[in-house]
């Protein structure tokens, strides 16, 4: 099978890779979306927090995103990367062989979840949550807990401590200090010590946290701070990139990666960007691609100058 050229390759179809994809598909680029289909997301019924569309269904965006990039003639294939050459090009499951001046891995993160307890799966995005931003007002005044599995569990706590004043934090397997206890204990922030064994439901709700002792705590929602597992398990994706400590991709300030013609945007490089975040990422970076090659359609210019017709 031949190898399709274009200027861009985005790699992931999610709200960065989409909003990347518009601005580029806009400046009149050839582009091409390579989506695998798992957005980070599509556990929640809504995404909140992204102005003018909160509240809406995750996919509904997704649907919307597509129709759009496709008015300027973006390409959508539904595949995944299955080898990568350090010269851009891209292999993939299909049989299919893209190859780009530039790569963008939009490719996003999963979060790691504590698979040990009972019923985190089936729970997670509807009552076991991660971010109070994303999901605070809608659990306001009811009775949350934030369950400990690492750095940042006492400040996810607090910060939750804002939507609702009766907070319980599960120490689970960590070890909260004696300092932590006394500012969670300021404000009113209960401390429950013991391995969390499984979610209690009933009639489709959580309904309590139960502890390996048998004690169960009563609690309508169950937050975490998870930690991030890049989408990264292809190895030929990071095309040689530097990654941070917790396994993302390194990035500068406007999206480039350690690796020239590749970049990358929303939490494939940023833990913390939600779908609004995701989205303003992947349109900054199309602009700095966009810039780059617009560089090198001038220096190409310059080596093989067109002829010009007098008038």
């Amino acid at each position: 099978m031949d190898t399709e050229t274009y200027d861009v390759s985005i790699i992931g179809g999610g709200p960065a890779g989409l909003s990347a994809a518009l601005v580029l598909g806009r400046a009149r680029r050839r582009i091409v979306v390579i989506d695998g289909g798992t957005p980070r997301n599509a556990p929640a019924a809504h995404m909140q927090g992204f102005l003018s569309r909160d509240g809406t269904p995750p996919n509904a965006l997704l649907q919307a995103g597509r129709a759009e990039v496709c008015r300027y003639g973006v390409e959508l294939v539904f595949d995944s990367v299955v080898d990568a050459t350090a010269d851009l090009t891209l292999q993939l499951a299909s049989g299919r062989t893209v190859h780009a001046r530039h790569v963008l891995l939009a490719t996003g993160a999963a979060d790691a979840l504590p698979e040990e307890i009972e019923g985190v799966r089936d729970r997670w995005g509807r009552d076991f949550l991660h971010c109070p931003y994303c999901h605070g007002w809608e659990v306001r005044d009811r009775p949350v807990g934030v369950l400990a599995t690492g750095p940042g569990s006492v400040e996810h706590a607090h910060l939750l401590r804002g939507w609702t004043d009766d907070v319980v934090l599960f120490t689970h397997t960590v070890t909260v200090t004696a300092p932590e206890r006394a500012t969670l204990q300021a404000r009113g922030i209960a401390v429950i010590d013991g391995t969390v064994e499984r979610l209690v439901v009933k009639d489709d709700r959580l309904h309590a946290v139960q502890l390996a002792d048998g004690r169960a705590v009563a609690r309508d929602a169950l937050f975490i701070r998870p930690a991030l597992r890049p989408n990264l398990d292809n190895p030929a994706l990071l095309l040689g990139c530097e990654q941070r400590d917790d396994g993302l991709v390194h990035t500068s300030p406007d999206g480039r990666t350690s690796v020239p013609g590749v970049w990358a945007a929303g939490n494939a490089t940023n833990p913390r960007a939600q779908v609004i975040t995701a989205a303003g990422e992947g349109s900054a970076v199309a602009i700095a691609i966009n810039a780059t090659l617009v560089r090198a359609d001038i220096a190409a210019a310059e080596a093989t100058p067109a002829a010009v017709t007098a008038t």
